[in-house]
């Protein structure tokens, strides 16, 4: 079957930007963990829409949706769901938590302490939650977008290195540009867009733009410069810890899901540089030295990304 043209993700993305003004390129990295099935870290200062982004993009699919917020006595009962006494059958029953949903908001999802954040762990990767011995499947898609925010510490706990690599993507709204912030003004200052918003898209087209992901061609040399652009993040002189092969994957199944999005039936190398950012940065730990330096690892992976042999277009 024929993968269709960039259009057919074209009402989704339309649908985002009658609410986020600006962030056309922040949707469609949403987009690509929907396509192939991951979860996203959204990380920016207060106020510039990680929460509405969310909610937007939800409103815009035909799909259940829970907001959930971390806060430090959050149980992970209150995430996965806890056995209920029922005085009519005299029996205790389960009662399903917010994660039970097809997109799960996590709010501030470093309030909580690591136990809580552990409780998702199961769910983000085997979409499926353990509760008296007994595994329930969550139901498919299933979306974890998870906010926090870096700037303000006290009182949050840091995600452990686990649970950052089970998200498919790390990603920064940004502030507005000068005349993107001032239609922000214009177009909230008499309500908000949000509650008029209508699905675009269905679970069964969700499914299906999931199964064309896979339908995308990645060559042989493509593959290759992934899979050498993962690896030469570990042993590198400014990371204490490289990249997992769980993050190749990801960059494998993220670059197919970006060259459908695009409108392509096979992937660049231009593609994996793009989304090696996104991917890899969140995974990789810095060294003290480089610390002390202030490097960042958006800059290793930026250097990687420069010096890491691409295949060129007859070897392609």
């Amino acid at each position: 079957m024929a993968i269709s043209e960039a259009t057919a993700f074209e009402p989704l993305l339309d649908s985002v930007d009658r609410v986020i003004v600006g962030k056309r390129d922040v949707a469609k990295l949403l987009l690509v963990a929907l396509l192939c099935e991951g979860h996203v870290l959204v990380e920016d200062v207060p106020g510039v829409g990680k929460t509405l982004l969310a909610k937007t993009l939800a409103a815009s699919l035909d799909c259940s949706f829970r907001r959930l917020q971390f806060t430090p006595d959050l149980l992970p009962s209150d995430v996965t769901g806890s056995q209920v006494f029922n005085q009519q059958t005299a029996q205790f029953e389960f009662r399903p938590g917010p994660v039970f949903t097809n997109l799960l908001l996590a709010d501030e999802i470093n309030r909580a302490t690591p136990r809580t954040q552990s409780a998702l762990l199961e769910a983000m990767e085997e979409r499926q939650v353990s509760v008296e011995g007994h595994s329930l499947p969550l139901p498919r898609p299933f979306l974890v977008a998870a906010t926090q925010n870096p700037v303000e510490l006290e009182g949050t706990f840091p995600l452990p290195e686990a649970q950052l690599d089970r998200f498919l993507l790390k990603v920064q709204v940004g502030y507005p540009e000068e005349d993107e912030e001032a239609l922000v003004l214009e177009r909230f200052a008499a309500s908000d867009p949000l509650p008029d918003l209508k699905p675009v898209a269905s679970p069964a087209d969700l499914q299906d733009w999931q199964r064309r992901r896979g339908q995308v061609h990645v060559a042989d040399d493509v593959r290759d410069y992934i899979v050498r652009l993962v690896r030469s993040t570990r042993g590198h002189a400014d990371l204490s810890l490289g990249a997992s092969p769980r993050a190749g994957l990801a960059l494998y199944r993220g670059c197919q899901a970006w060259a459908l999005i695009e409108g392509r039936e096979y992937v660049l190398p231009d593609d994996v540089k793009h989304l090696a950012a996104p991917v890899l940065v969140h995974r990789l730990i810095l060294s003290p030295a480089a610390r002390l330096r202030g490097t960042s690892a958006e800059n290793v992976v930026a250097t990687l990304c420069e010096t890491v042999p691409v295949p060129v277009e007859a070897d392609a």
